[in-house]
């Protein structure tokens, strides 16, 4: 075959496509069906059932709607757990619109301080470029996450409660991001003595913004319910630092990352960080520890059958059924539709960016047998719509496969991992696709 695609090549192409029957079976069936219908495979669907050997969920899934709140959602829907048991509530959310509104707040502080630092660069250096086409966006880290929580506490939802923007954030985005691209070149621009004054003026903007999109959040608010039980309570007013300090009774700075990065760049043993990740200046880096995948199966698993459920993170778009609920790694016979082999590993995947961490959900299940998963219940936080309920199914080989980060104890970690905390993070560059979960 020569550089260019020939009229030889093509109707060679043509021909071997119509002399094969099956090639001509599946455009028939693809041009009337979706890929994925036409693909299932039929023994995958069958042989997964709901159940699991290890339930924690009795409560109702929540609703992230049309934003990329999933790593707020995720986070807040583990500490709900034991804030419910806490109240004798069978039911129980947090504010996630409370949170996302200091995120945005603190990263749009977080990405000026960025531009002030690299104000001596280009701006078409790899660094500030990615940095100005990543202004605002929902994502996160679980790092991010317990920062937040750290600084700015929690509220019931009922305290701070959706408005349209929280739930459909892509337009308040647009105008954060025209506003802070604008603010960028202002500061880079500025002199070096003036570029603070001139960002608290960009951030008080963005403070006015957020608070007509979603509304200001409470300095104080008075908290009182009646439980389960019909038993009325009353705590009076709170901050909402108050509030996490009572109603949240894990220790959120007991946990780490643990992620499984295949690649040869990237030593297993290790810890990592990426470069410009983060929304608290001043707040705990994202820190990931780079393990084997039974390492981080067993700390979900230990984790769950000690009643506690495990936040994640994972390439949720693969092999993936909405109205089933299922993930599994072969759940489409791609291969023998396409006549095509999907050969890449999950470290192939990764570096050549055919997979990255794109949606964080919460474990609340895991069905053991003779000691090992062998499938996981999920809670996600698309409404209850879809799956059982809301709650989803994984087989343990998509975990394998798809799964990328936990948020794990540390007393779950044998030693050699907690000696591996202490050492100095490798610093991967702000591109690198470990950082796209918050991207």
């Amino acid at each position: 075959m020569s550089a260019n695609l020939s009229e030889t090549d093509l109707e060679l192409m043509r021909k071997q496509f119509s002399a094969n029957p099956k090639n001509r079976v599946a455009q028939n069936a693809v041009a009337q069906t979706s890929i994925d219908e036409v693909a299932l495979d039929r023994e995958v669907v069958v042989g997964t059932d709901t159940t699991v050997s290890n339930l924690l969920d009795d409560w109702s899934v929540t609703n992230q709607k049309k934003s990329g709140r999933c790593w707020l959602f995720a986070g807040l829907n583990l500490l709900r757990v034991g804030a419910a048991k806490v109240m004798n509530l069978k039911e129980f959310e947090f504010s996630q619109n409370h949170l996302m509104f200091w995120d945005k707040l603190e990263r749009a502080n977080f990405f000026l301080e960025a531009m002030i630092q690299t104000a001596d660069r280009d701006l078409d250096d790899r660094t500030v470029a990615f940095l100005l086409s990543d202004v605002t966006n929902d994502g996160g880290q679980w790092n991010m996450f317990v920062a937040l929580v750290a600084k700015h506490g929690v509220v019931p939802k009922t305290v701070m409660p959706e408005t349209h923007s929280s739930s459909q954030t892509a337009r308040m985005n647009e105008i954060l991001q025209s506003v802070l691209r604008q603010g960028a070149l202002e500061l880079r621009g500025c002199p070096t003595e003036e570029q603070q004054e001139r960002k608290q003026h960009i951030v008080e903007a963005v403070h006015r913004i957020l608070c007509i999109h979603l509304g200001t959040p409470p300095e104080r608010f008075p908290w009182q319910w009646a439980d389960k039980d019909r038993v009325f309570h009353r705590d009076g007013e709170m901050t909402p630092k108050e509030f996490a300090a009572k109603y949240v009774p894990l220790a959120l700075e007991d946990y780490v990352c643990l992620v499984d990065d295949r690649r040869p760049t990237s030593p297993k043993g290790r810890t990592f960080t990426v470069d410009y990740l983060g929304n608290v200046v001043g707040g705990p880096p994202v820190v990931y520890l780079n393990v084997e995948i039974a390492v981080m199966k067993k700390a979900a698993m230990d984790a769950i059958i000690g009643g506690t459920p495990v936040w994640f993170g994972c390439d949720v778009g693969k092999m993936r059924n909405n109205d089933l609920g299922i993930w599994d790694a072969r759940l489409y016979d791609l291969k023998s539709v396409y006549d095509v082999s999907f050969s890449l590993d999950k470290a192939e995947r990764l570096a050549v960016h055919d997979a990255l961490m794109t949606h964080a959900m919460l474990f609340t299940g895991v069905d053991v047998v003779d000691g090992s998963p062998r499938k996981w219940r999920v809670e996600n936080s698309w409404g209850d719509e879809k799956a059982d309920k809301g709650f989803w199914t994984m087989n343990d080989n998509w975990f394998d496969e798809h799964v990328f980060e936990i948020a794990a104890r540390r007393d779950q970690l044998p030693p050699e991992l907690l000696s591996a905390l202490e050492a100095e993070p490798i610093v991967l560059p702000a591109w690198d696709p470990m950082g796209s979960l918050a991207r």
